[in-house]
């Protein structure tokens, strides 16, 4: 059973998907400028989230330039290519016109993730016992690794909601951990392989929210998937807001909490609680939490204050 909350944030992407697809085809020109933004804010921060120490600018140099960034080790810099070789083959397996997804296409992502990084272990599930840092969860042993990512992908309900599908193939890739290294960034380019198969903008996870997405992932090993769910699901919105603010004639403009405060009957404060829990359909840039003003004035449309 789904949380109202949940479903007030699946019909706020489904509404914005809308609009995307009412403007498409988008030109060329603003698809490319979107395409590159996005490969570099994901790659960044999906390799940060893993201890990357490369910064979005840096990221851009050595994805857009072929610059070799001092003082930075010869991995960081293929963790960086090989993700952006990754996006290039899910965004062909998303075009594909072959419907089921296969534990293959997991090991061919893995493999680009991991190429030239650990030749022994890309592509390959592990044949060790292995320990997930900080986590209580235990993965299973090795020998059961192939049968249950042969089965991962058949047990996801088709009629869950894209963004639902996307949050449980993710949890499931982690949970069982089926390779030495490169798990997150993997579960992570199947979150989005499954969203754009669907019909979705990807969703990048901000090396920002870390904590907010490991305390997620711990959650889910309670049977408690509401916060990873939720978690997609703004990161997804983000990516949409990029989109709005590209496509021409799309009035939506953001704005700062503070900027929402000052017409507002709310403070600041409060609308930074309320955007932290999800209760305001407030997105995260950066550091920043923002708002519409379409949506604003529809919560408290909603919410007067007697």
């Amino acid at each position: 059973m789904l949380s109202d909350h949940i479903k007030q944030l699946l019909q706020r992407i489904d509404k914005s998907q809308a609009i995307i697809a009412k403007n498409r085809p988008l030109p060329p020109s603003i698809l490319e400028r979107l395409r590159e933004q996005l490969v570099i804010d994901w790659t960044f921060n999906s390799n940060a989230i893993e201890g990357n120490t490369l910064s979005l600018y840096e990221t851009k140099l050595v994805l857009e330039d072929g610059l070799t960034i001092g003082r930075k080790s010869l991995k960081e810099h293929l963790e960086t290519i090989n993700h952006k070789e990754a996006i290039a083959f899910v965004e062909k397996l998303a075009g594909s016109s072959t419907k089921k997804l296969t534990e293959r296409n997991i090991r061919e992502i893995h493999a680009l993730v991991l190429k030239g990084i650990d030749p022994d272990y890309a592509g390959r599930y592990r044949d060790i016992q292995v320990r997930i840092s900080g986590s209580t969860h235990v993965p299973p042993e090795p020998l059961h690794v192939p049968d249950l990512m042969n089965n991962m992908m058949n047990v996801l309900d088709k009629k869950d909601h894209p963004v639902i599908q996307a949050a449980k193939a993710h949890f499931e890739l982690v949970s069982i951990h089926p390779f030495v290294d490169g798990n997150g960034r993997t579960a992570r380019l199947l979150m989005n392989l499954i969203l754009m198969r669907n019909g979705y903008v990807p969703a990048v996870i901000l090396k920002n929210d870390r904590k907010l997405y490991y305390n997620a992932l711990e959650k889910g090993h309670k049977d408690k998937l509401d916060n990873l769910i939720v978690l997609i699901g703004r990161a997804l919105e983000r990516t949409i807001y990029l989109y709005f603010e590209a496509i021409p004639g799309v009035e939506t403009k953001l704005m700062t909490l503070a900027e929402a405060a000052d017409i507002s009957p709310y403070s600041k404060e409060y609308l930074n609680v309320m955007a932290r829990r999800g209760a305001i359909p407030a997105i995260k840039l950066r550091r920043n939490w923002m708002i519409s003003r379409d949506a604003l004035m529809a919560y408290i449309s909603v919410h007067k204050i007697k």
